[in-house]
């Protein structure tokens, strides 16, 4: 069975978005801080930055793919520009069909309306012998997270205090995670645990 992990990015008081996502603040107010690890330490968080980009297909939510919500604006290909970084299949789920989405680099996007079950059958089937990857937003990764769906969890908890926003963790009391490493630096600590079913 193919292996379903996550990585996602946290705030030190659990937050994976800051308050009030725009157009203009697709991680809320102050959310652009969560990911200075990525972008300012590639080279010290090589191996986790590189962890991310491995797996053979995605899934996430339509708020991670687009600030839209209701009808499709087909003018909309998403945040990363023509060539996204996934270089793979990416399920979003939805609530309205839309036609494949097909960009530059190998990234074709399949837009999935019958649920999080459906997204990660046609996930596993693209993925191969590689692992699927549920990549957030924090909505996404909780219904995974509550369906006992996600085998491996890795939180990257930025050194950021952001006070509100949106919780990761919130309403998972029953989720069982058994830490199974722990690496760190000034601006992150990554934290790997496995899902317990």
């Amino acid at each position: 069975m193919t292996t379903v992990t996550c990585d996602i990015t946290v705030s030190t008081d659990g937050y994976a978005a800051g308050p009030n996502q725009s157009l203009q603040n697709p991680l809320g107010e102050g959310g652009e801080r969560l990911h200075r690890w990525m972008i300012e330490q590639p080279t010290e968080n090589a191996a986790e930055i590189a962890a991310i980009l491995e797996s053979g297909a995605y899934i996430m939510g339509r708020n991670m793919f687009g600030p839209g919500r209701g009808e499709w604006d087909n003018e909309w290909k998403g945040w990363w520009g023509d060539d996204p970084p996934y270089h793979a299949p990416v399920f979003v789920l939805t609530d309205y069909p839309r036609a494949p989405l097909t960009m530059s680099g190998g990234t074709t996007f399949f837009f999935v309306t019958d649920g999080i079950e459906s997204a990660l059958e046609q996930a596993r089937a693209a993925a191969g012998e590689k692992t699927v990857a549920i990549a957030g937003g924090a909505s996404t990764v909780r219904q995974y997270l509550l369906a006992g769906l996600i085998d491996e969890l890795r939180l990257h908890v930025a050194q950021v205090v952001l006070g509100a926003g949106e919780p990761l963790l919130e309403g998972l009391d029953d989720v069982k995670l058994h830490e199974v490493s722990t690496t760190e630096n000034e601006l992150v600590t990554h934290v790997t645990y496995r899902v317990v079913h």
